[in-house]
């Protein structure tokens, strides 16, 4: 069968000894026990504990590949090689190979298509954006380019943390102190989560009498929507309705929300 190419990805390949340990030092999974043909999910973040760029990682038998979002790919890029340093290691973008449909499971959800890295050659259309996004958005998964750029989210806004993305018992990362911190207290009031509703538009509000969240992307009567978990608890709390541009809107909380909130009614 012909694999598609997925939608708004490059790949970025490192080579050589130090690999594994300029990842250790930048970005926020682990390197540790990593078994070759291991996908794994992270990103590089701001000092300030921002996401510069998210990626899916593939552990191969002398190199790393990271997936990433084409339109983050350079800023990446660049960063891994300043981080470089003295590192004995090559880091270079591929234009011959594309990530496809494949044999990887996505480890943010088994839900997703399985990847791969393929020659171009081999490859047969492209996946249609709007086939890609409703698989995502039906599996709870933020992406980069869509529901946030670099800069705008903490880990814990786009649920890095629950997706597997931080690994907090490792070692210092660039970031490391704020996602440390952030997660340490407990208190975290914002949350991607999957919302339904007739009336759904990106960038509009999430009302129940006031703002508690934006839509931040929609397949049909599907989204997700960047939301202030704190003032969503007070509003079903009160009885309001929540509405997007005038219509019902229905908010997914996944069972791990539920001691987040139990953590900020306690901090009230």
């Amino acid at each position: 069968m012909t694999k598609r190419a997925l939608p708004n990805r490059a790949i970025i390949r490192l080579t050589g000894p130090d690999m594994l340990a300029l990842l250790d030092r930048t970005v926020t999974h682990s390197v540790d026990n990593w078994q070759t043909g291991e996908m794994r999910y992270g990103a590089l973040l701001t000092p300030q504990g921002k996401i510069i760029a998210d990626y899916l990682a593939m552990l191969a038998l002398d190199d790393i590949y990271l997936d990433v979002h084409a339109d983050a790919a350079d800023d990446l890029e660049r960063r891994l090689r300043m981080f470089r340093l003295r590192s004995d290691v090559v880091i270079e973008r591929l234009t011959e190979d594309v990530v496809t449909e494949g044999s990887w499971v996505d480890v943010r959800s088994t839900h997703l298509p399985h990847r791969a890295i393929s020659p171009k050659g081999t490859i047969g259309l492209e996946m249609p954006e709007e086939e890609w996004h409703a698989h995502r958005i039906a599996a709870g998964v933020p992406e980069w380019g869509a529901d946030y750029r670099a800069t705008e989210v903490f880990p814990t806004d786009v649920n890095l943390d629950i997706l597997g993305g931080v690994d907090y018992k490792k070692g210092c990362f660039v970031g490391q102190e704020v996602a440390s911190r952030m997660k340490r207290k407990g208190k975290i009031r914002k949350r991607t989560l999957p919302v339904s509703g007739d009336a759904l538009v990106v960038g509009a509000d999430i009302m129940a009498d006031t703002p508690i969240g934006r839509v931040t992307s929609v397949a049909g009567t599907a989204g997700l929507a960047l939301v202030r978990t704190d003032r969503l608890a007070a509003a079903e709390s009160a009885g309001r309705a929540l509405t997007c541009n005038g219509a019902p809107v229905s908010v997914d909380k996944p069972a791990w929300l539920e001691s987040e909130l139990l953590a900020l009614a306690a901090d009230d």
